[in-house]
């Protein structure tokens, strides 16, 4: 067992959870590079299947972690502000928040086009996908049991990542890839679940409602209205951070 993974004292979740984050952030765990394997946790820290599978839902939410259904957790580049030791901030550093108004802003460039490309090279299969990926938000983003954040988050980024997949572009597929689900502009303090139930799902409720104009759009094969909503969504995606972020509402 590995003598950082104390059998008392801290929950053996909060533990593993430090010891990974602390590999990924000192930079023994590369972005892109794959995490041991649950068998491989288990046996090595002693602990239970249940402990590995939360210590991975907790670093997805704090964005340290991707999870790609077969393939295995990959970690992602760590946030801004995040240093060696450090637990994840309840709230956003300005200097972040600025941050991810830029990537916001990069995304924008890229997702527009990736959408109109998407409604141009429409097929029959790309838009399954695309529909598929939409419905797979919504549904658990309406469901009568909360969806985890880190889950929402997944399902949120499969949905982008199936548009710059339908565009027929792989350097626009690659773009959001290298980015991870990470690029989702969640609130630290709504991946930590601090925020008011209510108010997640009413904004769960917005986003699946814009990520239906922008599949409807692809689906229809019309590029402009693709690109359109693509760029409503993101430009509301940051607003709606800014606020969460800060407090203060924008008009």
């Amino acid at each position: 067992m590995d003598p950082t993974v104390p059998r008392t004292g801290i929950s053996r979740t909060e533990a593993l959870v430090d010891h990974l984050r602390r590999r990924i952030v000192n930079g023994e765990l590369a972005p892109g590079h794959k995490l041991p394997s649950e068998n491989q946790l288990v046996a090595e820290h002693g602990v239970s299947r249940t402990v590995v599978r939360e210590a991975m839902t907790r670093l997805q939410a704090e964005g340290l972690v991707h999870t790609r259904r077969g393939s295995g957790s990959f970690a992602l580049t760590p946030p801004s502000g995040l240093g060696a030791g450090m637990s994840v901030p309840h709230e956003v550093p300005a200097s972040s928040v600025t941050e991810r108004l830029d990537l916001i802003d990069y995304r924008v460039a890229i997702e527009s086009e990736a959408a109109a490309l998407a409604a141009t090279r429409r097929s029959d299969a790309s838009a399954d996908a695309v529909t598929r990926a939409e419905r797979d938000f919504a549904e658990r983003a309406r469901a009568e049991i909360p969806a985890q954040p880190a889950e929402l988050l997944g399902l949120d980024f499969a949905f982008h990542r199936s548009v710059a997949e339908a565009s027929g572009n792989p350097l626009l597929l690659e773009a959001l890839d290298v980015l991870g689900p990470a690029m989702i502009a969640m609130p630290r303090a709504r991946l930590d679940q601090s925020g008011e139930e209510a108010d997640a799902d009413r904004r769960s409720a917005v986003v699946a409602a814009e990520h239906a104009a922008v599949a409807a759009a692809v689906v229809a094969g019309d590029a402009l209205a693709a690109a359109a909503a693509m760029r409503s969504h993101l430009r509301n995606s940051a607003r709606r951070f800014l606020e969460e972020s800060t407090g203060r509402v924008t008009g």
